[in-house]
């Protein structure tokens, strides 16, 4: 009896030491996940101090953006292989000192030019940090609470780009922009040595033995087009742009050749054979429905109160917190229960509340306040929660450990493009819809229109009653009045956007049926 007791228990150690540091190693890589995501958009607050210290232009300084964004995609998809070829503690503390070494010389930059360097340089880094992470987590806990580990990361990839703008806000507003890339430095350090010290090499990764120069080729080429397509579209008027056109032309033809490339390769860098796997393949499409439509209405909505209502970007955070912290309370129910769940229901529910949290958005006017966004806001968030991490594990689901790594960069990088796509879209809309909603608006104000000569005669006779020259207030009250129709015109836009972003998300649901399982993998057995 002593002797099998003792050979129980020794066999069982080897397993309870692999994951007695599973919590240490999610707060490392999930730290570092955060720090990544935060800089996607921290900088877009600072842009007016940098511009004003550096002599850049806007179109100039948007590269300080669009180059870390770029460098960012294009690891994403390879970081599998990386990973693999390096060896993942090693390749994923590397990333960490190479992002915290870039942000230090970012903050030390004295031109645009070596500025923009660095943020590429912290893009490449950065690039790791998603989807390394997330494989990381597979491996790091026992099967059974893999939605445990996801629910940590989940809560950092949601509440990053939320904490970013109101984090970005203060420091500058406190210190100054250098600052908002120096806080990197003793997080990201703190980040290293925990990687370093507590996260291990894949037990079932393949190193490769050749590098696929070609295929990494072919990737930059066509994910770069694409980003940056995506990233200037707008600004020069889509395909009435030679420029944009050719990067368009660029991408298709690229994309065609990388996957002839990658089929036929021996090793290639990207394994698009893991998208047999109709579970992923299915999962990556709703997952770049979901980027389209969670960053195009988070893109949106900054712009609604700040410009519509006159908030600060801290004022701005702290209106969109409360979202935040219910999808990070969401998530930690779901990951604790995960194994309980169906993926195909949680990712139903969640899009149907955030559909419904999008339509409360397109009733607010002018006349709303930023307190009505609340419950709409917390709506979302719960939407949220109920979808992100039964997704990522559902699509896991039957790919085998070696796989995950591929699996989770290909499932990074449709979230990232459907991100960017959505951005892009929702800016070019939002410009259309409030001017044709201008233009139908202004039809209807007329010297004809009785209610609108009503108005104009009401503003003028209130800026005389403040002493203005008669002439001199009905041009001012005609310049009121079509500020008045432009925000009413621009109302109507967001409104249009925000069911727009619902339906996108709702169109998704279609492809629940392609899944085999709504179980992760933590309820599909022992791990093959």
């Amino acid at each position: 009896m002593s002797s099998t007791l003792t050979l129980t228990t020794a066999s069982a150690s080897p397993v309870e030491d692999r994951y007695r540091y599973k919590y240490l190693i999610a707060i490392a890589v999930t730290l570092a996940a955060v720090l990544e995501l935060i800089d996607t958009s921290i900088v877009n607050v600072a842009i007016p101090h940098m511009m004003g210290n550096l002599g850049a232009t806007l179109d100039e300084i948007s590269w300080v953006s669009t180059g870390y964004i770029i460098a960012n995609v294009i690891v994403i998809p390879i970081s599998g292989w990386l990973s693999a070829y390096f060896g993942r503690k090693r390749y994923l503390t590397g990333s960490i000192l190479l992002f915290v070494l870039a942000s230090f010389f970012c903050g030390a930059a004295s031109s645009l030019g070596f500025l923009v360097f660095w943020r590429v340089v912290q893009g490449i880094g950065g690039g790791a940090l998603l989807s390394t992470a997330q494989a990381t987590l597979f491996e790091a806990f026992p099967p059974q609470e893999v939605g445990i580990g996801q629910a940590m990361f989940g809560v950092g990839v949601m509440v990053g780009p939320t904490v970013g703008p109101t984090l970005g806000g203060w420091i500058v507003d406190n210190y100054d922009w250098p600052w908002i890339f120096y806080i990197n430095v003793p997080l990201g350090i703190l980040a290293a040595i925990m990687t370093f010290i507590y996260v291990r090499d894949a037990e079932h990764q393949e190193r490769a033995e050749t590098i696929d120069y070609q295929g990494i080729l072919l990737l930059a080429l066509c994910v770069g087009s694409l980003q940056w397509m995506l990233e200037r579209g707008e600004r020069y008027d889509w395909f009435e742009s030679r420029l944009v056109t050719t990067l368009a032309v660029i991408s298709a033809v690229s994309f065609v050749l990388l996957i002839w490339r990658e089929l036929t390769a021996r090793e290639p860098v990207i394994n698009f054979r893991v998208l047999a796997s109709r579970q992923l393949a299915a999962g990556v499409s709703i997952a770049a429905l979901l980027g389209l439509a969670l960053y195009g209405s988070i893109f949106v909505l900054p712009i609604f109160l700040q410009s519509l209502h006159g908030l600060t970007a801290n004022q701005t955070g702290l209106v969109i917190l409360p979202g935040a912290i219910a999808s990070a309370i969401t998530m930690a129910f779901v990951g604790r229960n995960a194994n309980r769940l169906d993926a195909r229901a949680t990712v139903a529910v969640g899009a149907m509340l955030f559909f419904a949290s999008m339509w409360r958005l397109s009733r607010m006017t002018l006349a709303s306040g930023p307190e009505e966004t609340f419950w709409p806001l917390i709506m979302r968030g719960v939407g949220l929660g109920l979808i992100f991490v039964p997704l990522t594990n559902a699509s896991m689901a039957e790919l085998k450990m070696r796989e995950l790594a591929q699996g989770t960069g290909m499932f990074n990088l449709t979230r990232q493009l459907g991100g960017s796509l959505g951005i892009a879209i929702m800016a070019t809309f939002l410009t259309r819809f409030t001017t044709q909603t201008k233009q139908l608006l202004t039809e209807h104000v007329t010297t004809m229109d009785p209610m609108s000569l009503g108005r104009l005669e009401q503003i003028t006779r209130a800026l005389t009653a403040r002493g203005i020259n008669p002439a001199l207030a009905h041009q001012q009250a005609l310049m009121v009045l079509d500020r008045q129709i432009t925000a009413q015109a621009s109302v109507l836009a967001f409104s249009k956007i925000y069911v727009l972003s619902g339906i996108v998300l709702l169109c998704s649901l279609p492809l629940l049926f392609l899944f085999r399982t709504g179980k992760g993998r933590g309820a599909m057995g022992p791990a093959h």
